[in-house]
């Protein structure tokens, strides 16, 4: 289908819709088909190098001409391989983890087929008919019903509230748990639940195309005559849940894979570690190795036959198909090549996919992990990344949900100068906090049970009538924007726009002040069992510039009454002058409070002289009704009533933080792992965040704000910050500038820069957009880099996205972003590493990442644990596996040298079938699934064991040249020793042992035993599996030795076995077990003396980090005492209602109030 520029629809015209091939409403999350998993599945495993490589292998094989092998010597590694690849591939394909089933693993298809067969109801002819989801069809107009989701994206025509109000959750888009409130286009809002006008509608939608902007939409409809603009607060996206509204009915604009939320949560890139990339350019090395090693041999064989061969045809005659040394050289490459096939090893990825496979299943199998209050554990819901969580450098997180459980909680306050909330004995001294020291409410059934207070005092304070008390809880119970709803009598609901509000309105209700109710011109307060009505005279309502927000009332006693809460810095310069000596003390008291990482707000009030009120109140009239700056008129007007304030108080609440969140960041900053934040919340909320789980420390040299509105000003501002950290950097000569100045191509990579003391960094989306231009990403990463936290707010979906793409373009390191609703869906497909957080919020995240758990304190373990881990094993696993594959090859180019380089093999062809895929398969994968340098504990206490990974210091290209050395030395060894033993030897009894059989006999047991002693010189966490498999294949091997030169199988099939007698024969010698071990004792002594010595001469970090864990395991230290981790700060201001214009202009137009046309809730 072609791209479109807009979309066109006709409600109740399937006919006209169909013109332009929408897609239906059904989903497809599964990859494969069982049609086409056989010939897809294949086709992408042949796109890798080796499985390729074997396949055209085969082939040659079948030409007898240049074929050194049997053919099946390929086929059955080929075949396993194949089939184990694909059977993991299907399991990952079919089956994940279904959201809200956290103990039930279902298949793709069958989740598909549980969504696309939901019900819904579908206006058709004048009815309404129940159908299912994947038949909904663009221009359809279904109704939706309270609690439910919504099928598609549609277009809000009517609904069940006045003025056409829904309110909705938006949890699976955005993580965000608080009310939203969407209104229906003002042409259909008055069908309500017609039938017979909403199946007469036929307005014309023209709409953007489908996209992924969760926040935008706009387009306009045509209805009788009329075009009416459409935006984003008219749209009901499929995912969001339908709250407080009985019915709505929907235009259906987007359907299926069209929708916003399938469009953020499409088929992910298939995402490949560092060492995928690294064993590809070495498969190449390898290749370029073989082939030149074929070449040389090749060449041998052409200078054999011309000055010994062409002589010797009496006794070895040439093929017919052979007319000279030439010819007989290009077939001996091709014949060399095939023999010298295992320098490419084919099991390798196979046993990669085993390893990574297994190290899966640790995650999901961690009770550590597991969540107990949701019975959900930790999921790998990937099973190809695990050793890249062992690399990881940078951490993306988004707040909300992420860091915090976004759940507000009244913590503390302050009210004429002194605090409330701490916890007392009877003795009045500070204790902390217990259920035994919980207020208790049951005084005032109106109370929300859970609500929890741990100070007494306040409430004597309140029952005592103190009148700044009074007015403190009035305050909180009256300048507010929450609606009320009671289904059940005495049973209040709040619904905030935020958890702030929520929280505040709650405590005020506790302490006996209920807001109960209201109208547009009333708010209804049950103040300690007194029904009280307040006339609302005016709403200021909050805004981002303004920070604040007022109400004001008239009292029954008919005083006009402002009262407003707000930031603290704000609040503080509107105060009277007589409140100097008060401000000063609760100033102080709110130090103390965000010391504890706790949200402050002021609050305050004001009796209005009525003469005054009138004549302000004509002047908002006039300012609300301007066309042109309204906004700025109005900020105008209220800024000549809220001055002269009184103080009361200020509250402090508590944003509460996930548990273990600044515990873990503080292990993950010692593991080096730097932790950006990347929230679409407002700058306060953001930092003051920051500063509780410790990202920013207040003792920081200093926190640079990036606030500027064009690209010149953010380009001022990074370089500011940057001369600060690094004032050299600035300059020409600075060594890293020479560098950037040769690097002609970009992206390249970005040099680490060390700034000159510890810096935090804070840039909101309107400066991201200019700083990540092209022209000016590299300095804002430049910037960022130095810094020790990074706080980006008031982010769009795609500029997280842009973010992470940033790092990941120039810094060349292994990132991770971890986020809980489809708002995070971009940054999580873009890092290397996705987790989503199945938390207190949606499943969109978690559904698209590649692991998943429902605590971020978890991430720790996660890294430093599991991802170390698997790194280790894998790193072990890659440096043993091409160590034994050249040590096995190798010998076979030393044996060209003396068989006349004639592509003749030393091993019996069993044995070359059965090395990689039985005798040496079982010893690596115990060790890799099984191997621990230290225990999870100590991981966890000396985080800095993680730096090996990030460096990729245990397996780099370094690292393969000494395998590759380490394995041309030891298959010297395998030959050349067990050459000296058997050449011109005899037996006991006189009897020559000095042929090729017993020759090939010695160099594959001395190889096997090599190999094993080599493994279990590695292994430094022995179990029963390691033995068992270590020694077990030894074992096994002399086993399937003496079955295949058994005198039965030789008789039975001479052609295939034809080592008859030559194990009973060979191993009865001394001289081939002093040939073992001598064997054994030179390819050993390198890798022992290099182990000795390398901690001593070229140490590491980590080297005497395990040094210390050693000692300690030996000199035991007593346990050390828990020391909680504490949040010193400075006072950070964190008024945070709303994201955006709050509810203030709705209240008071009447668009909430019940009509009588709806009583029957």
């Amino acid at each position: 289908m072609p791209q479109q520029e807009e979309r066109i629809l006709q409600a109740n015209n399937r006919r006209f819709n169909s013109l332009f091939e929408y897609p239906d409403n059904s989903i497809k999350t599964s990859k494969y088909s069982f049609f086409n998993f056989l010939p897809v599945n294949l086709f992408e495993q042949f796109q890798r190098l080796a499985n390729a490589y074997f396949l055209i292998l085969l082939f040659l094989q079948l030409i007898p001409q240049i074929s050194s092998l049997a053919w099946y010597t390929t086929v059955i590694p080929l075949i396993v391989v194949l089939s184990i690849t694909g059977v993991k591939d299907a399991i990952d394909d079919v089956v994940k983890w279904l959201p809200g089933l956290p103990s039930l693993h279902l298949k793709r298809h069958q989740s598909d087929q549980q969504v696309n067969n939901r019900s819904v109801l579908i206006l058709v002819n004048g009815r309404i008919e129940e159908n299912k989801w994947r038949n909904v069809q663009v221009g359809d107009i279904i109704k939706l019903e309270n609690d439910h989701p919504v099928t598609a994206d549609v277009l809000l025509l009517s609904s069940s509230e006045p003025y056409g109000l829904t309110y909705i959750e938006t949890a699976d888009l955005d993580g965000e748990t608080n009310l939203k409130v969407k209104q229906a286009v003002s042409a259909t809002s008055d069908m309500e639940d017609n039938l017979e006008l909403l199946s007469a509608f036929n307005g014309e939608v023209r709409c953007e195309p489908p996209n992924n902007k969760l926040d935008r939409f706009s387009g306009t409809l045509s209805y009788l005559g009329d075009t009416y603009f459409l935006d984003y607060e008219r749209l009901l996206l499929r995912g969001c849940i339908i709250r407080n509204t009985d019915w709505c009915y929907g235009l259906v604009v987007y359907t299926g894979p069209d929708t916003k939320l399938m469009q953020n949560s499409g088929r992910s890139t298939f995402k490949r570690t560092h060492i995928d990339h690294l064993m590809n350019v070495l498969v190449l090395w390898i290749f370029m190795l073989l082939g030149g090693m074929c070449f040389l041999l090749s060449i041998g064989h052409g200078i054999w036959e011309s000055n010994r061969g062409y002589h010797f045809q009496a006794f070895l005659p040439w093929e017919r198909y052979i007319t000279s040394s030439a010819a007989s050289s290009a077939l001996a490459f091709w014949s060399y090549f095939i023999v010298l096939n295992t320098m490419v090893p084919i099991s390798l990825y196979v046993s990669v996919e085993i390893i990574r496979l297994g190290n899966s299943y640790y995650i999901n199998w961690d009770r550590k992990m597991f969540y107990a209050p949701k019975n959900t554990p930790a999921q790998a819901r990937t099973t190809t990344l695990n050793e890249e969580l062992g690399q990881v450098e940078y951490v993306f997180s988004d707040k909300t949900g992420t860091l915090t459980e976004n759940v507000m909680i009244f913590n503390k306050c302050s009210i004429n100068g002194k605090t409330y909330g701490y916890s007392y004995d009877e003795n009045g001294q500070c204790v902390p906090k217990s259920p035994s020291n919980k207020v208790d409410f049951s005084y005032n059934h109106l109370a929300d049970p859970k609500f929890s207070f741990y100070d007494k005092t306040l409430v004597e304070a309140v029952k005592s009538e103190d009148p700044l008390v009074y007015l403190f809880f009035l305050c909180l119970s009256l300048c507010h924007t929450v609606m009320s709803e009671e289904k059940v009598e005495g049973e209040l609901v709040y619904q905030a726009q935020s958890p702030d509000e929520g929280a505040l309105v709650t405590a005020s209700r506790n302490f006996g002040f209920v807001f109960h109710s209201r109208t547009p011109e009333t708010i209804t307060v049950i103040e300690m069992g007194r029904v009280r009505v307040y006339r609302l005279l005016a709403i200021l309502d909050f805004s981002n510039e303004r920070k604040r927000m007022s109400v004001i009332v008239q009292t029954p006693e008919d005083r006009v009454m402002l009262f407003c809460k707000g930031a603290d810095t704000i609040i503080y310069e509107l105060l009277h002058p007589s409140c100097a000596a008060l401000s000063d003390v609760t100033m102080d008291q709110l130090d103390d409070f965000a010391s504890e990482g706790l949200r402050t707000l002021m609050v305050a009030y004001r009796e209005l002289d009525k003469a005054f009120f009138q004549t302000w109140i004509k002047k908002h009239g006039e300012a609300w009704l301007t066309l042109e700056n309204r906004e700025k008129k109005l900020a105008l007007v209220y800024e000549e009533i809220e001055r002269d304030l009184v103080l009361l108080g200020a509250t402090a609440i508590e944003d509460k933080l996930q548990s273990g969140v600044p515990e873990t960041i503080v292990t993950l900053n010692k593991a080096k792992i730097k932790i950006w934040v990347l929230t679409g919340d407002k700058q306060e909320t953001a930092v003051n965040i920051a500063y509780s789980c410790r990202i920013f420390k207040d003792e920081m040299d200093a926190v640079f704000m990036v606030e500027g509105t064009d690209r010149e000003t953010v380009l001022e501002e990074l370089r500011t910050a940057r001369k600060k950290m690094k004032p050299e950097s600035l300059l020409e000569s600075d060594p890293i500038n020479i560098y950037l100045a040769r690097k002609s191509k970009m992206p390249f990579k970005a040099v680490d820069e060390v700034p000159n003391g510890s810096y935090g960094l804070v840039i909101s989306g309107c400066s991201l957009a200019y700083a990540l231009e092209s022209n000016t990403e590299f300095e804002l990463l430049r910037t960022a880099c130095m810094c020790k936290g990074v706080v980006c707010c008031r982010m769009t979906p795609l500029q997280k996205a842009q973010v992470v793409d940033l790092v990941k373009r120039y810094k060349k390191v292994v990132t991770l972003a971890i986020g809980d609703g489809a708002n995070d869906i971009g940054m999580i497909k873009a890092a290397h590493i996705g987790v989503g957080i199945s938390g207190q919020e949606g499943m969109q995240a978690t559904l698209s990442s590649d692991f998943s758990f429902c605590q971020f304190r978890y991430l720790q373990r996660l890294l430093l644990v599991h991802g170390r881990w698997s790194y280790n094993r894998m790193c072990k696993f890659l440096s043993y596996f091409f160590y034994k594959n050249f040590a096995f090859t190798l010998v076979h180019f030393w044996y060209a040298f003396f068989n006349g380089f004639s592509a003749q093999t030393v091993y019996d062809i069993w044995f070359i079938t059965f090395y990689n895929l039985i005798y040496t398969s079982l010893p690596i994968l115990g060790l890799s699934l099984f191997e621990k340098d230290v225990n999870e504990t100590w991981s966890l206490c000396y985080p800095e064991l993680y730096e090996p990974g990030q460096h990729n210091l245990y397996f780099n290209k370094k690292e393969f040249i000494k395998c590759l050395l380490h394995g041309i030395y030891s298959s010297f060894v395998l030959f050349f020793v067990p050459m000296g033993t058997v050449f011109n030897s005899e037996r006991s009894d006189g009897k020559d042992i000095s042929d090729f059989q017993s020759f090939s006999l010695l160099v594959q047991t001395t190889l096997i035993w090599v190999m094993t002693m080599q493994i279990a010189l590695s292994t430094t966490y022995w179990t029963m599996i390691n033995h068992a498999f270590t020694w077990g294949s030894l074992g096994l091997y002399f086993c399937i030795l003496f079955l295949l030169c058994s005198d039965g199988l030789c008789l039975m099939f001479p052609s295939v076995f034809n080592f008859l007698g030559v194990a009973r024969n060979g191993l009865n010698q001394p001289q081939m077990w002093l040939c073992l071990v001598l064997s054994s004792v030179l390819c050993l002594i390198p890798l022992m003396g290099y182990n000795f010595l390398k901690p001593i001469l070229w140490p590491i970090n980590v080297d005497k980090v395990l040094n210390r864990i050693h000692f300690c395991l030996k000199h035991p230290l007593p346990p050390p005492v828990q020391i909680k981790v504490k949040h010193p700060g400075l006072r950070r201001s964190a008024y945070a209602f709303s994201h955006k214009q709050g509810f203030g202009a709705l209240i008071t137009s009447g668009k909430t109030l019940k009509s009588r046309a709806f009583t029957r809730r």
